[in-house]
């Protein structure tokens, strides 16, 4: 489990670079990709699942 966490942190440091860079090219995508994958077999997976289905609650429950 620790080295699936250290990759995720890995990946997310380089693609919060190549977002601030501004320039997001196939490379970049392809990292954000994988990081998207180690998220999703972390242990962080519920946490985060969770965090976006009450933010879409939230946010569907607005009226303009």
């Amino acid at each position: 489990m620790a080295v699936s966490i250290s990759v995720v942190l890995l990946l997310l440091i380089i693609a919060v670079i190549y977002m601030r860079n501004g320039a997001l090219k196939i490379s970049h995508a392809i990292i954000c990709m994988l990081l998207g994958f180690f998220l999703a077999s972390s242990s962080m997976a519920p946490t985060i699942h969770q965090g976006l289905a009450a933010t879409a609650q939230i946010v569907g429950g607005l009226r303009p």
